[in-house]
């Protein structure tokens, strides 16, 4: 099994979800029939396996949610029962990525919480190392990861900047239109206008609708598949800003720590690390304290 778990830590997670959800009454009481029975031991191992390939603690809440979800995986791959699909992933681990993209929330939006860009501009003003490196480490479809670099370019006002961007992600789904950079244009109608003439192009013809980042914006973006609880990550660049944001409040304390363990020697010594808005590390000072609104340094 990936990242190092063993058959009896997977065991003890399945016991400990099973005590979690032994007292919840039925989700599906009083629902319309379904298409595939999904039992509470189909998903109480749906959360196991989650919870051991993205690290994602899924709530017991959450039962309607994965079965709208997954049945479009059984439906693709002509499964007859949630019992055989997870048998087959299992035994399949190609599978795990398709079973990973479905479970993944990809919540985000051009310049989401503006206060991170205001002082990651302060930062690159102030920072002397070049180029500036920052990891956009869910960059979901890549909103937050352009919205770096017109911030980048914004504050050396040229569509250069000496300013590179890794932008990752789990779904390889969501990476894909990333690095198209296309959007309907609901997605930017809120955006300020000149920044809109600066850094998009408006599609015609077939396009009509859409916008398309500028390819010089593009050429700041370097786009990578990586799984943040892998116990190695593939670069070993020190990067001068991490934006890590709202990915902690799907995971338990344990899991937390254990990332930002493992973020901490890739944040540069004078670098800031960007989580979200409802994510807090008081638990793990030895590593990291507050900069100000959910920004955080090294702990001296």
């Amino acid at each position: 099994m990936r990242n190092g778990r063993s058959s009896e830590a997977s065991t003890t997670v399945s016991d400990a979800l099973n005590r979690d959800t032994r007292s919840i009454p039925a989700l599906d009481a009083g629902m319309p029939a379904r298409e595939f029975a999904f039992t509470q031991e189909d998903f109480t191992r749906v959360r196991t396996l989650i919870y051991a390939h993205a690290g994602i603690s899924l709530s017991p809440i959450k039962k309607e949610m994965v079965y709208s979800r997954l049945v479009r995986r059984l439906r693709a791959l002509g499964h007859g029962s949630f019992g055989t699909y997870l048998a087959y992933l299992e035994s399949n681990s190609g599978e795990i990525e398709g079973f990973v993209n479905a479970l993944t929330t990809n919540l985000t939006a051009f310049f989401r919480e503006p206060h991170h860009f205001e002082m990651l501009a302060r930062q690159m003003e102030t920072t002397p190392v070049r180029p500036f490196r920052i990891w956009c480490a869910a960059a979901s479809t890549g909103e937050e990861a352009y919205s770096l670099a017109m911030t980048a370019c914004e504050v050396f006002d040229t569509l250069a900047p000496p300013v590179t961007v890794l932008a990752s992600d789990i779904d390889t789904h969501v990476l894909r239109t990333a690095s198209e950079g296309i959007y309907p244009l609901e997605r930017v109608e809120r955006m300020d206008k000149q920044r809109l003439k600066r850094f998009f192009l408006r599609g015609s013809g077939r396009r009509a609708g859409f916008v398309r980042v500028r390819p010089e914006l593009q050429a700041l973006l370097q786009f990578e598949r990586i799984n943040l609880l892998d116990n190695r990550w593939p670069m070993h660049t020190v990067f001068d800003a991490i934006f890590c944001r709202n990915v902690m409040i799907y995971f338990d304390k344990e899991t937390q720590l254990r990332l930002l363990r493992h973020f901490k020697p890739h944040l540069s010594p004078g670098g800031l690390f960007y989580a979200g808005h409802s994510e807090s590390f008081l638990h793990a000072a030895e590593l990291f304290r507050s900069r100000g609104r959910t920004v955080y340094e090294h702990a001296r």
